[in-house]
C-alpha cells in the first residue's frame, strides 16, 4: 500500500543507477530518449554508425547537474549486422564490465524511398511508382526498420534478464525494451512512403509478437509510435549539438495535426520514462502524435 511520499516524482520516474542502451542515440528521438534517461540518473550507452555524431552528442548533452547519469558513446555499430551487435554486447560485458542492462531502446531507422501516389490514371501511377522506387530500397528499409529491431532485441536478451532483482514472488518485468515505431505504421495514408509505412507497421506487429513470445524471460516490450518530432529523418539535418529544428510551417502544411505544432523533446522524454519505469505496462503501442490519428484514418 503506497504512502503519499511514494508518489514523489523522483520515486516514480528516477532511473538512478540504471544501465541503458539506445541505438541511433546520437540524434533525433534516440537523443531525446538518451537525455531523459541520463537526466534522471541512468548510465546511457549510445550506438550508431557515425562515431562523430555519437561523440558530439555525448560532449554537448551529458548532464551538467548532479543526476548521477551519463552518456557514453559505444560503437560504431551497424544494427543491420549481427557481428556488430555481438561486438557491442561483448564490449559492454568485457571492456565496460557491465553485467546487465535495464533498458534497451531500439531507435535506429531510415525513411526509405518516397513517391506520392497522386495520379488518377493507372498507367501514370504505375510509371511514377515503378520508376521512383526499387526493390533494393524496400529491402534496405525493412532491414533497418524491422529486421534490425528483432536481432538487436535478441542480442541483448541475456543482459536484460540479468538485471531483474525480484522484490517478491510476483515481481517480474522490471527490465524492458522500447521500440520506436511510428504513427505511420498505424495509418492508412501512405504519405508517399509505402516502404517506410509498411515497415513501421511491421515494427508495430513485431513489438507485439516479442512482448508475448518473450514473456517467459520476464522482459517487457512496448513501442512508441511518434508523430512529427524534430529529427534528421523529418527535417534532413541537425545542428552542431546534434539537434534538429522542426519549422512551424512544415506542420501547418500537413493540415492534419490538431495540436498545430511538432512534438517537443521533453514530451518524448516523458513517455520514455513512463514506459521504462511502469512495469505493469507490457505489449502496448503508444502513439504520441499531437492527435494526428484522430484525423487520419488508421486504427
Amino acid at each position: 500500500m503506497a504512502e503519499t511520499h511514494h508518489f514523489d516524482v523522483k520515486n516514480l520516474f528516477s532511473v538512478k543507477d540504471w544501465i541503458c542502451v539506445v541505438t541511433g542515440g546520437g540524434t533525433g528521438i534516440g537523443l531525446m530518449a538518451t537525455q531523459a534517461l541520463a537526466a534522471n540518473g541512468a548510465k546511457v550507452y549510445i550506438t550508431g554508425r557515425r562515431v562523430e555524431a555519437l561523440e558530439n552528442a555525448a560532449k554537448h548533452h551529458n548532464p551538467e547537474f548532479s543526476s548521477g547519469g551519463s552518456i557514453i558513446p559505444l560503437g560504431p555499430c551497424d544494427v543491420r549486422k549481427k557481428s556488430d551487435l555481438e561486438k557491442i554486447v561483448t564490449e559492454l560485458r568485457e571492456q565496460r564490465g557491465e553485467k546487465h542492462i535495464n533498458l534497451l531502446v531500439c531507435n535506429a531507422g531510415v525513411a526509405g524511398p518516397k513517391a506520392e501516389p497522386e495520379e488518377e490514371d493507372a498507367e501514370d501511377l504505375k510509371k511514377k511508382l515503378w520508376e521512383n522506387e526499387n526493390v533494393e530500397d524496400w529491402q534496405d528499409t525493412f532491414e533497418t526498420d524491422v529486421t534490425s529491431v528483432y536481432f538487436t532485441t535478441v542480442a541483448f536478451l541475456p543482459l536484460l534478464q540479468a538485471s531483474m532483482e525480484p522484490k517478491g514472488p510476483l515481481e517480474r518485468f522490471t527490465s524492458s525494451v522500447i521500440t520506436i515505431s511510428s504513427m505511420s505504421g498505424l495509418m492508412r495514408h501512405a504519405q508517399g512512403h509505402f516502404a517506410y509505412n509498411t515497415a513501421k507497421g511491421a515494427t508495430v506487429h513485431l513489438s507485439k509478437l516479442m512482448s508475448s513470445e518473450f514473456l517467459q524471460t520476464g522482459i517487457r516490450v512496448n513501442s512508441i509510435a511518434p508523430g512529427y518530432f524534430p529529427s534528421e529523418m523529418t527535417v534532413k539535418s541537425s545542428d552542431d549539438r546534434q539537434k534538429s529544428h522542426m519549422p512551424q510551417e512544415k506542420i501547418e502544411e500537413k493540415g492534419h495535426v490538431p495540436a498545430m505544432r511538432g512534438g517537443r523533446d521533453e514530451e518524448m522524454g516523458m513517455l520514455v520514462l513512463f514506459l521504462a519505469k511502469n512495469s505493469y505496462v507490457n505489449g502496448e503501442i503508444i502513439a504520441i502524435d499531437g492527435g494526428v490519428l484522430n484525423v487520419v484514418s488508421g486504427r
